[in-house]
């Protein structure tokens, strides 16, 4: 039963970070490298703010919020906007590996190395089994995330036009839309995703400067078992992605998982190419 709720927390987390990848590319259609690193910023951060400053963990989920924000803003800025608008080549994946390795060794030469763990958010005892707030955070956390991110494409101004320029962004400028600053906006929601995942799963993950590039990998992973732009095949791929882990580090031992979820991705894209959830493209001849 432990391994069955740990890789569901893992899950979370790795769903969380499809989210935001989904987040980015409805606006962009770009998927930055540097969305796993959200999360570990949010997490680092976090800790830092509760255990290197003595505050309370609510201020530091509020500077985990921040940070991702902020870096989420950044991450447009920086590494996507002006390679979009001068190229309709993918060089946007060299642009932002560049800033995540910016970004994750100078994390690493402030932080440091060598994962540290993460306060307790909760007054809890270590013994509490399954019903430790190291595996439900993150899961309740993602939930939330999720059906907040719903109800704002549904109810929301802003969020319809994150669906229009997903459909069409030329044609969304067209009509007088701001993509540029919508497309800031996508960045900066997205960092608050990352950032309140990566800081609800930190006990989960310790506060680890190398934990973004794991990240990164496994919430593409999730994203594409279940279908890009997809935010139910988001959460599903990123359960199926955690499980599998958990239960084949169980059987075989963890230095494996990577080799597990490179697996599961190929199988996925030769036997459904779209995802689970995803729309099916048709090239018209």
């Amino acid at each position: 039963m432990i391994v069955l709720v740990s890789g569901l927390a893992a899950g979370a987390l790795f769903a969380a970070t499809a989210l935001a990848y989904n987040v980015m590319f409805s606006t962009s259609k770009v998927l930055s490298v540097t969305t796993g690193h959200i999360a570990m910023l949010g997490g680092v951060f976090g800790a830092y703010v509760i255990t290197g400053l003595g505050l309370s963990p609510w201020l530091g989920l509020l500077a985990a919020i921040l940070v991702g924000g902020l870096f989420g803003y950044l991450t447009d800025v920086i590494a996507i906007r002006r390679v979009v608008s001068r190229s309709d080549e993918h060089l946007w994946l060299l642009s932002t590996l560049a800033l995540a390795t910016i970004v994750q060794q100078g994390v690493g030469l402030w932080w440091g190395t060598e994962p540290r763990p993460f306060p307790r958010l909760i007054p809890q005892d270590f013994s509490a089994g399954l019903a430790d707030q190291k595996y439900w955070l993150p899961i309740i956390a993602t939930g939330l995330l999720a059906i907040g991110l719903e109800l704002f494409y549904r109810r929301t101004l802003y969020g319809k036009l994150f669906v229009a320029m997903s459909e069409d962004t030329f044609a969304a400028r067209a009509r007088g839309i701001e993509t540029d600053r919508i497309r800031a906006l996508s960045y900066v929601i997205a960092g608050v995703i990352g950032a309140v995942a990566g800081f609800a799963a930190g006990q989960l993950t310790f506060a680890f400067f190398a934990l973004g590039l794991t990240l990164t990998l496994n919430g593409f992973i999730a994203l594409a078992v279940g279908g890009l732009g997809s935010n139910v095949g988001a959460l599903v791929g990123g359960a199926a992605l955690g499980l599998l882990n958990a239960f084949s580090a169980n059987a075989i031992g963890g230095e494996y998982q990577n080799t597990v979820s490179v697996g599961l991705l190929m199988a996925v894209l030769l036997l459904k190419p779209e995802g689970l959830f995803g729309a099916r493209n048709v090239r018209p001849v």
